[in-house]
């Protein structure tokens, strides 16, 4: 480390929290996609409806099983004062001001050098938005993993400074907020004290970080575990296997990962192997390597189980639904941020012109990644949680803005929609039957909504996935639009659930009563529920 300056400067004073008010803008640049981002339906939903349950009322997905308990007390009392919109932007300003802190002060204990920890920020959230395999990310939108990873980027600052307790203690934090990423890290961070050999400290002296962080973790641990408890171990399996293979697969199953995804993280990870064989033992860095390792083997422990169990595909996803690929993708990235500028400063001396160009190279290809979102931040794009089709984003929320704010639509009333819409509820604020998104957490109600999946929308070629547990309904092949089922399929599907309208692409035209339409999209009213149709099989 630097000596400390006994009479800083004015300068040097400031720079610290300078450096993290650039760092933050390289986070904001980087996340400020228009609300609602991908997720921020799904987990601010479910946070609102917590906290005021008569917020969309019975509706299957916010009535489900509630996970991250602690993200919805610690943050989601704001939805009590704050509307959705309002909300995500608050969270996402938090998260962003305590990631880019908990960046500057890990930067600084790897590399204590002016201004590098800016420019490793903007490298990092490029090859982590770039080169990732798993589909993991830290800056964007808000949910309950923002907060947990802040707590990890705490954690790993305590760890490279040898304040294993502390370290113990932040990783429960982020358990608290998210049992899987907090945990992962402190497994991570567990193979990383193996791995540094003399230089780790005693394992009994690290007991009470230990203890306190697994305490710490109980909060979010009890919830996940009651996801399955008492459970039929038939219904864990069927509902264990759809959450692997068919639904999050590209989280969870190596062997549906895109081949180019791979290939771009296996170079990322053999430019982070030079870096580590290029760091001294017993430096800081050193000990940010010894964690990247462990994220790593937590990786090929994932890639094994993936291929050794694939011939019993119910063991496979007992064991792959725990995100096993997910600190990798995070971890890989922040190594090469952090382990290159180490490498320049390193080489400096000896080689100051390669050091020198190895340094404009890292700044231009960061700079090239913050600057060309910044060239298009100040323009309105859709929220990338719209998934119809290109171009009717205007008339998609126009349409659920009328259904929330027009007074013709009662606020009980529960809604058919497009299998791939991701923000109904955000915008008209009414109960949808099932959407593709939005997949409980508890094993029954997983079962359920796959069940509606496939009576309400089918299983067509073009479902996503190309699992074979979409061929295994039925009820046949049913058109991938609703407009496409025609009305009396419809009628039948509303009297079943309870559904009262549907929204639907305006063509081909239905005949069902009209409640509004514009350019792309429109509302058919259904009719009023009736006891269930024993035809379609299910409760």
């Amino acid at each position: 480390m630097m000596p400390d300056n006994p009479h800083p400067s004015p300068i040097e004073r400031f720079r610290p929290w300078v450096e993290t008010a650039l760092v933050f803008l390289v986070f904001f640049v980087h996340g400020a996609w228009p609300v609602p981002d991908v997720n921020e339906p799904h987990y601010l939903g479910k946070t609102i409806h917590y906290w005021n349950p008569d917020w969309i009322g019975e509706d299957f997905f916010l009535d489900s099983h509630d996970t991250h308990l602690v993200f919805y007390v610690a943050f989601g009392w704001l939805s009590l004062w704050l509307g959705p919109v309002a909300l995500a932007w608050t969270g996402r300003l938090i998260t962003w001001a305590l990631l880019a802190w908990a960046w500057r002060r890990l930067a600084v204990a790897v590399l204590p050098r002016p201004w590098w920890s800016v420019a490793s920020a903007a490298v990092f959230v490029l090859f982590n938005e770039r080169f990732h395999m798993a589909g993991e990310w830290i800056v964007g939108g808000v949910e309950a993993k923002s907060f947990a990873y802040a707590a990890v980027l705490f954690g790993l600052e305590a760890l490279v400074v040898g304040r294993w307790n502390r370290a113990w203690l932040l990783f429960g934090l982020g358990a608290m907020f998210h049992v899987l990423v907090g945990g992962w890290a402190a497994v991570a961070a567990l193979l990383a004290w193996g791995f540094l050999g003399r230089s780790r400290p005693a394992l009994r002296s690290m007991w009470p970080g230990l203890a306190g962080g697994f305490l710490l973790s109980l909060p979010s641990l009890i919830p996940s575990l009651q996801l399955t408890w008492g459970v039929d171990p038939a219904v864990v399996d069927g509902a264990n296997q759809i959450y692997v293979f068919a639904r999050l697969y590209h989280h969870l199953d190596p062997g549906q990962f895109p081949s180019n995804m791979v290939l771009r993280f296996a170079g990322l990870m053999a430019v982070w192997v030079f870096l580590r064989w290029r760091t001294p033992d017993g430096s800081p860095a050193w000990s940010l390597h010894a964690f990247v390792a462990g994220a790593v083997a937590l990786g090929m422990i994932g890639m094994a189980i993936a291929f050794a169990a694939a011939p019993w595909p119910g063991a496979s996803a007992t064991l792959l639904k725990f995100y096993w690929f997910r600190l990798a993708d995070v971890a890989v990235p922040l190594g090469v941020a952090l382990g290159a500028p180490v490498l320049i400063e390193r080489t400096r001396a000896a080689r100051p012109r390669l050091a020198l160009a190895a340094a404009a190279a890292l700044v231009l290809a960061a700079s090239w990644h913050v600057g060309q979102y910044a060239v298009v931040r100040p323009f309105p794009t859709a929220p990338r949680a719209y998934r119809l089709r290109q171009g009717d984003f205007p008339q998609w929320r126009d349409a659920c803005e009328w259904i929330a704010h027009s007074g013709r639509i009662p606020p009980h009333a529960r809604f058919l929609t497009p299998r791939m819409n991701q923000t109904f509820r955000w915008y008209a604020q009414r109960s949808e039957v099932v959407a593709w998104k939005d997949i409980p957490q508890d094993a029954p109600s997983i079962l359920g909504w796959w069940r509606r999946l496939e009576i309400v929308h089918g299983t067509g070629d073009n479902a996503e996935g190309d699992s074979p547990l979409f061929a295994e309904t039925n009820i046949g092949t049913v058109p991938e639009s609703l407009a496409q089922q025609g009305p009396e399929r419809l009628r039948l599907l509303g009297r079943y659930f309870g559904a009262d309208y549907v929204i639907t692409e305006r063509e081909p035209r239905l005949d069902l009563p009209v409640e509004y339409e514009n350019d792309a999209f429109i509302i058919y009213r259904l009719d009023g529920p009736i006891a269930a149709n024993e035809s379609f099989g299910v409760r």
